[in-house]
């Protein structure tokens, strides 16, 4: 009997050791020490890692079903005409500081991200046509818009559109960044720019989204430090001055994977695949079978597996396969096959007419420029590339810049190649890239079919004339050989085996640590 009862006692302790318990604290990795975290001035993917836990939104996205839920907002009704949302809230909801939500709280939100004082980056222009925001009582508001914007709700979803206390917005100013109040699981307790940012647990939060688990948090608190250089990230994690690390290096997956202590959480994100932009405005490229060449002679899973070890698909087309709209029958598009590039380029007229292994053209090298930014496996993959082409005859010539360089090239038409990629999970994405007019527009395309598409599928609300537009969009792209895809992006998290419960949005960048539990050492 003593024998039984001692192995039951032991059992009990051995799960009790295993078990998630409420409470604790853990440091989370970020690897970009953004120069702003204001979600409404600010654009960074990096702001949002710890700020979905500080605010809430009016709605949600369901990750499993894309569907959007309830969040501040109980409930919704669209206009016929699709310009006007009507916005039902919910009540009792107060903001960290003790100021109330209500309708007037997202007049002011919505108010200052669309001011031409607040210079946003990237929340005023989610908000597509909007016009104004109405109070029609106190739990009860309307947002109008000039014309239909089908991709409203899913900006509305987004930690850039959320619901910030208007007392600390007008106490704090231009320091409000440093400051900010939110309704959410957490609260923003301090932010030393480039070194951390703390968050601790709000045990008032009782209104939380239908894809929460838990009614309040979970953990006590929150720390964010920086790891800006990929080589510091795994060993971070090992040693224990991490508990979670973002964008963990391709390389370390293995080791990582192979301990009982850790784990990585392979989050596919959408939006635009890594692409390579090909300017077609600049000659050579203005030649449809010199892009379409590039693209047969782009070996694209041996980019994939050599520098991303198999973490990543290879892409296929301007969407990542995870993002609503996709269509999969533009996996039928250039497969690897030099000999039919080869075939183009002779079509072309570019020959090697003396010998040296790069191709010409009435006395014209085919040597192309490729601008390259540091970030991003970039520079590793234009090597792979342009080892690639060389033995198509196709010469290339890179240049890492930065950032703000690379816009100015790229906008200007500086270049022939320039690769870049985007998260997101609405296909209007496609617009900032493709429609003449867009920012983004890197391959030069003026196609007034393209722009009609494009611009329709922004305005229609039914899904199934969206996702046909969005098949005409990517086909149109990939016919017309406008860029040539790598890989589909995919966030590496490095886990703690103590960290019980981690989730992440429909965005894949954005975790939900109201439902983060640590098991017992």
């Amino acid at each position: 009997m003593r024998r039984v009862l001692l192995l039951g006692i032991i059992v009990f302790l051995l799960l009790a050791g295993c078990a998630p318990r409420p409470g604790g604290r853990i440091v989370y990795g970020l690897t970009l020490a953004p120069s702003g975290i204001d979600p409404h001035v600010n654009a960074s993917s990096e702001l949002g890692i710890p700020l979905t836990s500080v605010y809430d939104t009016l709605i949600y996205q369901d990750p499993e079903t894309g569907e959007f839920v309830s969040g501040l907002a109980e409930r919704w009704e669209v206009s016929d005409d699709g310009t006007v949302y009507t916005f039902y809230l919910k009540k009792g909801v107060k903001f960290h500081d003790g100021t109330p939500f209500n309708a007037e709280a997202v007049r002011f939100n919505l108010e200052r991200i669309t001011s031409p004082d607040l210079a946003s980056q990237k929340a005023r222009f989610m908000l597509g046509p909007y016009e104004r925001t109405e109070v029609v009582d106190e739990y009860t508001v309307r947002i109008v818009l000039s014309e239909p914007f089908a991709p409203l709700l899913d900006s509305l979803s987004q930690v850039y559109l959320a619901m910030a206390s208007p007392t600390a917005v007008e106490k704090w100013g231009d320091e409000y960044q440093l400051h900010q109040v939110g309704t959410g699981p957490f609260v923003f307790v301090e932010y030393v720019p480039g070194d951390h940012l703390l968050l601790r647990r709000n045990p008032d939060y009782s209104w939380g989204p239908p894809v929460y688990q838990h009614k309040t948090a979970q953990l006590d608190e929150v720390e964010f430090r920086f790891f800006t250089d990929p080589a510091t990230r795994s060993p971070a994690l090992e040693t224990g001055e991490a508990d979670v690390m973002g964008e963990i290096p391709p390389q370390d997956v293995a080791r990582l994977e192979a301990s009982p202590d850790f784990r990585v959480e392979a989050v596919a994100l959408p939006g635009a695949s890594l692409m390579m932009f090909m300017n077609t405005g600049r000659a050579p490229l203005d030649d449809i079978r010199v892009r379409q060449a590039l693209l047969y002679g782009t070996d694209r899973a041996a980019i994939v597996s050599t520098i991303f070890k198999d973490t990543s698909p290879v892409a296929y087309g301007p969407l990542t396969a995870v993002t609503f709209g996709y269509d999969p029958t533009v996996q039928q598009y250039y497969p690897h096959d030099p000999e039919r590039a080869a075939a183009l380029l002779d079509e072309a007229g570019w020959v090697d007419t003396d010998g040296d292994g790069i191709r010409d053209r009435d006395g014209e090298p085919l040597v192309l420029d490729m601008v390259l930014m540091s970030w991003g496996y970039m520079p590793e993959i234009g090597q792979l590339l342009a080892a690639q082409w060389a033995d198509l005859g196709v010469g290339v010539e890179s240049r890492v810049v930065s950032y703000p360089e690379a816009l100015e090239i790229a906008g200007n038409g500086g270049h022939h190649l320039i690769p870049f990629t985007l998260s997101g999970s609405d296909p209007d994405i496609l617009r900032k890239f493709f429609h003449s007019q867009a920012f983004f527009n890197w391959s030069k395309v003026e196609d007034a079919e393209l722009d009609g598409w494009l611009e329709e599928g922004a305005r229609v609300s039914d899904k199934d004339q969206r996702v046909e537009l969005y098949s005409q969009v990517q086909h149109r792209v990939m016919e017309e050989a406008l860029v040539v895809p790598i890989r589909d992006y995919v966030n590496l998290n490095g886990v703690s085996e103590r960290v019980q419960g981690l989730r992440f949005d429909g965005r894949g960048w954005f975790p939900w640590l109201i439902d983060v539990t640590l098991a017992e050492r």
